[in-house]
């Protein structure tokens, strides 16, 4: 990772310019090309850096449900279930925690309906319970990894 890797990322982490063209403000912010930056977003996410670059939506203001949801794993089982989740479109990432409940994962569906649905799939091809908890309050963290 480079100069232009490291500044691109941390300017990322607030967000694209929400301007008509947010690609070419981005590069005149950086000094560089619009081109250019789009490529290093994907050889980063290529080259498994990023694990992902997107949007990040309120699913309840659009009209769906989402829950933050936990499995106790054994670990044998670990990666099996993990890829599992990640096959599953729903689920909107997973990862480990050193905890009795050792995998975490935020379930995104159309409708509450729709998440106990998905969690019961969870449970019969897994074989083990979801611990299900869903959103109570919302809080707003401005979280940024400065590299």
């Amino acid at each position: 990772m480079d100069d232009l890797d490291r500044r691109l990322l941390n300017r990322l982490q607030h967000g694209l310019p929400l301007v008509r063209e947010p690609w070419v403000a981005l590069a005149a912010e950086l000094d560089s090309d619009e081109a250019v930056l789009r490529q290093r977003v994907q050889a980063l996410l290529d080259d498994g850096t990023l694990t992902r670059f997107g949007p990040m939506f309120d699913i309840e203001r659009l009209g769906g449900a989402f829950t933050l949801a936990a499995l106790r794993v054994p670990e044998e089982r670990f990666e099996e279930v993990a890829e599992l989740l990640a096959c599953m479109p729903e689920v909107a990432h997973n990862y480990r925690r050193e905890h009795v409940w050792n995998m975490w994962f935020v379930l995104g569906c159309a409708s509450y309906a729709e998440i106990e649905g998905c969690i019961g799939l969870i449970e019969v091809a897994t074989g083990l319970r979801v611990l299900n908890l869903p959103k109570e309050e919302t809080y707003h963290v401005g979280l940024h990894f400065p590299l």
